[in-house]
């Protein structure tokens, strides 16, 4: 009988001591407080990625644009490291980033094969084409973005595999670098 009173009594502690109440709720809201903190942190980095990968290609465009890169006969290897060396601080240059550069004789005749197959992975039709003078040029960047956040960022995830293809594009017709503009 003496051993009720006693539990009683030690039960009884737990519910007028507050002193853990933080740390219980805190342990109840941490999980998906930090849940959705790393969601914002990974949104932000794809597109501030993104936006890293538009920049560089848009620096990089401007060496065709301007009749350099032809000048310099320049190859699809040192295009990439042309985009690389403006993308370094954020994207990795390896097998990640497909570059594409395309030419063709006026606006009307753009035609660009799509970046990703019915299965969600880079077709690798990829070509490096700068055009001559008056040629109207489309560069395209891709990149393999890995999304981290499980659920909220596979809204996120448009690649097999959980990435995400992070693409820029740029069109612009060649300037009159060897003569007059073709018509």
């Amino acid at each position: 009988m003496l051993l009720l009173p006693r539990t009683m009594l030690f039960l009884s502690r737990f519910r007028r001591d507050k002193g853990g109440v933080t740390a219980i709720e805190f342990a109840m809201v941490s999980l998906p407080f930090f849940f959705l903190l790393f969601a914002i942190i990974d949104i932000s980095l794809i597109f501030f990625a993104s936006t890293t990968l538009e920049n560089g290609l848009v620096g990089a465009a401007r060496q065709i644009r301007t009749g350099q890169a032809q000048a310099a006969n320049m190859t699809a290897a040192q295009f990439r490291t042309l985009v690389c060396d403006q993308i370094s601080m954020l994207l990795g240059c390896d097998a990640r980033l497909g570059l594409d550069v395309r030419a063709f004789t006026g606006f009307g005749n753009v035609n660009l094969p799509a970046g990703l197959d019915n299965n969600g992975n880079l077709t690798g039709n990829l070509t490096f084409d700068p055009g001559t003078a008056g040629d109207v040029v489309v560069v395209r960047a891709f990149y393999t973005w890995p999304v981290m956040t499980p659920t909220v960022g596979t809204n996120f995830v448009n690649m097999s595999g959980g990435h995400r293809l992070l693409e820029a594009s740029i069109a612009f017709r060649n300037e009159p670098f060897n003569g007059p503009i073709a018509n």
